[in-house]
């Protein structure tokens, strides 16, 4: 189980990526529209004064039962080991085990 305290540093990071998506979009799509490069540096510089943890490349997928960060599978949420484990118990349906 991951600590408690990074899987809380996730969630504020959600948070504030949720209400900084609306400004970073939009200055996005003006710095597309704007051709002076004085102006794009102003556009620029309202992106770059926004909080470094609102960007949404600083988010991390966690596994939906332990915080795990690493070894996650998008269509279950569930880390590796926790997914072979429900797998195993038959909690999955349509998932089927490997036997070699």
């Amino acid at each position: 189980m991951a600590r408690k305290s990074l899987i809380q540093r996730e969630s504020k990071r959600q948070k504030l990526e949720q209400e900084y998506r609306w400004i970073r979009r939009s200055s996005k799509k003006e710095i597309k529209q704007v051709s002076s490069w004085s102006e794009r540096w102003k556009i620029h510089g309202k992106l770059q004064s926004s909080p470094r943890n609102s960007a949404p490349t600083r988010l991390h997928r966690r596994c939906f039962s332990t915080g795990r960060s690493r070894a996650n599978y998008r269509d279950f949420r569930l880390s590796g080991h926790i997914l072979r484990d429900m797998v195993h118990a038959c909690l999955l349906p349509g998932a089927t085990r490997s036997s070699w």
